[in-house]
């Protein structure tokens, strides 16, 4: 059985947070929990509850047993972006992009075999 779950206009460059997902991809759960609890990113906060949640929807949906979930699949896809103003040199005014994330996690109890 397979849950999800998604923070959707996450407050992270896209790029920024790809580089913490890559470190979890594939792993099951109580080993990916660790890993982002030890790296010290706003990223891996961020995914850490994504995780956290897509656990607890397999968990309380699907009875799902929580020591044999592996995250199946995960990706983060770029939201919309603020655009902001930052005053530059000689009156001259820049634009500064905030970007956002949506961030997707998704966990499973059955391992996809390629």
């Amino acid at each position: 059985m397979e849950a999800y779950a998604i923070h959707k206009s996450a407050m992270i460059a896209p790029l920024k947070a790809r580089m913490t997902l890559d470190l979890i991809r594939g792993k099951d759960v109580k080993t990916a929990q660790g890993i982002l609890n030890t790296t010290n990113t706003k990223a891996s906060r961020l995914i850490l509850k994504v995780l956290n949640s897509a656990v607890a929807n397999a968990v309380n949906n699907n009875g799902a047993d929580e020591s044999k979930l592996v995250i199946s699949e995960c990706f983060i896809n770029p939201g919309p972006v603020y655009k902001r103003i930052k005053f530059g040199s000689r009156t001259k005014v820049d634009r500064r992009d905030k970007r956002t994330s949506h961030i997707t996690v998704k966990v499973s109890d059955t391992v996809k075999e390629v």
